[in-house]
C-alpha cells in the first residue's frame, strides 16, 4: 500500500491546490427553458434570502423563498435539498468515511469525530412550504428529502419558502470558521441548496468529500453580521450597508449562478485591481499575514489579470463584472465569481493555485459539468488549462506544460488502482487514485485529444465548447462531439477506451528489416501514430500512421500512410530507403505506458 499511494502522490498534490444594478442588468443572461422532449432543457430556480448572522457563537438564522421553474417534460412528485453543514458531525457519512479509508485526506482524518457540540456544522429546516401550503420533510443526513401536495407540472414555477437554523462548523474541509489561518467565516454550501433534476433524474448525492451540482438561476442574498467585517464573494453589492446598531446588512445579487459564497474577516484587506478589458478583480487577505505573503498578494493581483485575459481569449469571455480571490478555506476551491484559498504561501505557489481556481471559473462553474460524476471534465480540464496558463507567463516557457498531468497518470495507470473514469467521485477505493483519475487522466485525455486531432483544432473545439455549452450541463459526450463538429472525425473510440475503460496505450517497434519497420500494438487502446524514422544515409522522415475507425487524418506535416485498423496487431510501414532507426510519437504526447518499446535502432 506504501507503494501505491506513493505512486499517486502527484494527486495528493494537485488535490491540495484543490457593483452596481447596471451590472446586474448586464449580467442578465438569458437561460434555457425549452422543455420540448427533442430539446436540451435545464431546471430554473431563484433564491431570496435573508440570513442573520451571530459571530459570537457562529449560528444564524435564515429565511428562503425560492422560485423553482420546472422545465422538464415531466411531471415532479417530490424535490431534494442539500444540507451540506449536516456532513460535520460524528458519525456523519463523511466522517466514517475518512475513518475508514486506506488513505484519508490529511485535512479530515479523524477530526469530524472529535466535534463538541458547539463545534460542528448543522443546517435545521423549521419549516417548508409549497405555494403556501406547508409541507411535510425529513433529513436524512445531509439531504432533505421532501414529498410534494401537489405534483410541479412541466413548465410550472412553484414557490418554497422555508424558515432554517444553522451552525457554521469548525474550519475542516472547504467550510467553516476560523481556519487555521485565521479567517473568521469561510461561508460555503452554507445554505439549504435545491437538487439538481436533468435528464438522468435527481443528483440528491450525499456530501461525502468531494464536489458540486446546482441548478442555474438568480440570487438574491441580503446578510446581517457585525459592522467591523469586511465581506467578500458572490455577487454584486447593492448601495451601501444599511447600519442597526452594532451590525449592518448588505444585500447581493448575483445573476445565473448556480452557487453563492461568502467569507468574512475583522481583518481583511481589500484591494481592488480594475483590467482595462475585463472585470473589476477583488482581493481579501488579512492585514497580519507575514511581510512576505503580503507582498506576495500585492504582486499576485497583475498577474491574476493576466490568467484572466488568456482563459477569456482562449475559452471563452468571462461574462461577469467583477471577480474575487480570498483568503479562506483549506487549500483551493472554486465558487462563483470567486474562489477561497489560502493566504501563507510561497509566490509561486500562491500563483499556481489561483491559476487552477480562476480557470474553474470555466470548466465547472461556466461549463457546469455534474462534478460527482465527470470530476475528470472538471478537475482534468482545468488542470490542463491552467497548466497553459502558468507556461504563457514564464519568461522560458516548457515544451510541454502538461507533462506533470502525464507523469500523474502514467504512475496510475502501473499502479493496480485505477478505476475508470466514470466512477463516481465518492466511489474511488483510495482517495489517490481519484486524484490522480481526476487531475491528470482528466488532463491527459484533453492534452490527448490534441494529438489526435491536432492542436489547432483543439483550440478550435475549447472555443466551439465554451460557446455551445456555457451555462448549462455538459456531459462526457458533449465535448466529443464537439471536437467531431470541428473535425469531421469520429471520435466516439477516444471517450470509450480512455474514459469508460482502463484500457491502456501501447505500441512499439517490433523490427526492421531494410526499408520495413514493423510496428505493434501491444495495449487494447487504439491511437493513430506519429512516427519519426532516420535513414541510413542520416536523413530523416516524419510519418503518420491514421487509425481506420477515426475516418480522418489530423493536420500534419509528415507523409500521410495507409491506415491502421485496430484488429490487427502489427502494421508494415514501408519507407523508400533503408531505416536506421525509428522513434513512435517522439512529441510524447500519447499516453503511452512503456515508452521502452517505442524506438528502435540497428
Amino acid at each position: 500500500m506504501k507503494k501505491i499511494v506513493s505512486i499517486l502522490a502527484i494527486a495528493c498534490v494537485l488535490m491540495s491546490c484543490d457593483g452596481s444594478k447596471q451590472a446586474v442588468q448586464n449580467n442578465s443572461f438569458q437561460s434555457v427553458t425549452t422543455n420540448t422532449s427533442n430539446s436540451y432543457w435545464q431546471q430554473h430556480v431563484d433564491y431570496k434570502m435573508n440570513i442573520d448572522m451571530n459571530t459570537n457563537n457562529y449560528q444564524y438564522k435564515g429565511d428562503q423563498t425560492l422560485v423553482y421553474t420546472n422545465n422538464s417534460p415531466e411531471a415532479l412528485n417530490r424535490v431534494y435539498y442539500h444540507l451540506y453543514f449536516n456532513a460535520f458531525q460524528p458519525g456523519s457519512e463523511m466522517d466514517v468515511r475518512s475513518r475508514t479509508i486506506s488513505d484519508p485526506d490529511r485535512r479530515v482524518g479523524d477530526r469530524i469525530s472529535k466535534l463538541k457540540p458547539s463545534e460542528i456544522g448543522y443546517i435545521k429546516v423549521n419549516s417548508l412550504s409549497q405555494n403556501g401550503t406547508a409541507l411535510a420533510f425529513e433529513t436524512v443526513g445531509t439531504v432533505l428529502e421532501v414529498k410534494l401536495n401537489k405534483p410541479i407540472q412541466p413548465g410550472e414555477k412553484v414557490t418554497f419558502k422555508m424558515d432554517f437554523d444553522a451552525q457554521v462548523p469548525i474550519q475542516i474541509r472547504r467550510s467553516g470558521r476560523n481556519n487555521a489561518e485565521g479567517v473568521a467565516l469561510s461561508m460555503t454550501q452554507w445554505y439549504p441548496k435545491l437538487a439538481e433534476y436533468d435528464d438522468e433524474g435527481w443528483h440528491a448525492d450525499p456530501y461525502i468529500g468531494r464536489e458540486f451540482h446546482g441548478v442555474w438561476g438568480d440570487f438574491d442574498v441580503s446578510l446581517t453580521i457585525n459592522k467591523d467585517y469586511v465581506v467578500g464573494g458572490t455577487g454584486y453589492l447593492q448601495g451601501e450597508p444599511t447600519i442597526n446598531g452594532s451590525k449592518k446588512t448588505m444585500r447581493f445579487l448575483a445573476p445565473n449562478v448556480h452557487d453563492f459564497t461568502w467569507a468574512a474577516d475583522k481583518d481583511y484587506i481589500h484591494d481592488t485591481y480594475k483590467m482595462v478589458n475585463g472585470p473589476v478583480l477583488n482581493f481579501y487577505y488579512k492585514k497580519d499575514l507575514p511581510a512576505e505573503n503580503l507582498k506576495n498578494w500585492k504582486d499576485l493581483q497583475a498577474d491574476t489579470a493576466k490568467l484572466m485575459t488568456f482563459f477569456s481569449e482562449n475559452i471563452g469571455k468571462y461574462p461577469y463584472d467583477q471577480y474575487s480571490v480570498i483568503q479562506g478555506g483549506d487549500g483551493g476551491m472554486e465558487y462563483a465569481m470567486s474562489t477561497l484559498i489560502t493566504g501563507k504561501r510561497s509566490y509561486g505557489s500562491l500563483l499556481g493555485v489561483t491559476a487552477h481556481e480562476l480557470a474553474h471559473t470555466w470548466f465547472q462553474f461556466l461549463l457546469a459539468t455534474n462534478e460527482a460524476k465527470h470530476e475528470w471534465m472538471d478537475e482534468g480540464f482545468t488542470s490542463y488549462i491552467s497548466a497553459l496558463a502558468m507556461n504563457d507567463l514564464r519568461d522560458k516557457p516548457r515544451e510541454n506544460p502538461t507533462s506533470g498531468s502525464y507523469r500523474g497518470y502514467l504512475g496510475l495507470a502501473k499502479s493496480g488502482v485505477e478505476q475508470p473514469l466514470t466512477t463516481h467521485a465518492d466511489r474511488y477505493n483510495l482517495n489517490g487514485a481519484y486524484g490522480a483519475s481526476a487531475y491528470s487522466k482528466g488532463a491527459v485525455f484533453i492534452a490527448q485529444l490534441g494529438y489526435v486531432i491536432g492542436e489547432d483544432n483543439l483550440k478550435k473545439t475549447l472555443k466551439k465548447y465554451y460557446k455551445d455549452f456555457a451555462f448549462k450541463h455538459p456531459k462526457p459526450m458533449d465535448i466529443i462531439r464537439t471536437a467531431e463538429k470541428v473535425t469531421d472525425f469520429e471520435l466516439d473510440w477516444y471517450l470509450i477506451d480512455f474514459a469508460q475503460t482502463t484500457n491502456t496505450i501501447d505500441y512499439g517497434v517490433k523490427s526492421i528489416n531494410g526499408s520495413t519497420v514493423t510496428l505493434e500494438r501491444i495495449g487494447p487502446m487504439p491511437m493513430p501514430i506519429d512516427v519519426s524514422v532516420t535513414y541510413a544515409d542520416g536523413s530523416k522522415e516524419d510519418f503518420y500512421i491514421p487509425l481506420q475507425m477515426m475516418r480522418g487524418e489530423k493536420p500534419t506535416k509528415a507523409s500521410i500512410v495507409g491506415d491502421w485498423a485496430w484488429a490487427y496487431p502489427t502494421y508494415d510501414l514501408k519507407t523508400a530507403k533503408d531505416v536506421k532507426s525509428i522513434e513512435i510519437d517522439p512529441s510524447q504526447m500519447m499516453a503511452d505506458i512503456d515508452r521502452t518499446n517505442n524506438v528502435s535502432s540497428l
